[in-house]
């Protein structure tokens, strides 16, 4: 037997792309679409990098001719973006196992959290930014 008042259920639609401009995500959803992306970051630079440290421990004149070319702003540009990758991935990791002990499910602590997560990691990243551009 149905009942004559059924809940009204709430309808879902997807985002259209005019729409996307406009739509604005959570600080959650954000850390979590970012956390994917830091990853795959890290994942597709793993080539590159274990390349750059083979060449550096094949001979100190290797280590020493990589060292030289680290000077370059666009190498440093890169090398930036994967630390960032890097510094994101494991402040968003730490985050969803503090979630998956249960500890701030809450609405308002998760998207504190999040706000921490991004806080955290873009400080983490200037200040090897820093440190990599020299300028202390």
């Amino acid at each position: 037997m149905s009942d004559s008042k059924s809940k009204v259920r709430r309808e879902f639609r997807n985002v259209e792309i005019q729409q996307i401009v406009r739509y604005r995500n959570a600080f959650p959803q954000l850390v979590s679409i970012l956390h994917r992306i830091s990853g795959a970051l890290i994942f597709l630079s793993l080539p590159i990098l274990i390349s750059l440290f083979m060449a550096s421990v094949a001979s100190p004149a290797h280590f020493a001719e990589l060292g030289s070319g680290v000077g370059g702003f666009f190498l440093k540009l890169i090398l930036l973006a994967v630390l960032w990758g890097f510094m994101h991935h494991l402040c968003a990791g730490i985050r969803f196992l503090m979630l998956d002990l249960h500890y701030g499910l809450e609405k308002a602590k998760a998207a504190k959290s999040a706000q921490i997560v991004l806080v955290v990691s873009v400080v983490l990243t200037l200040i090897f930014a820093i440190k990599l551009f020299g300028v202390l």
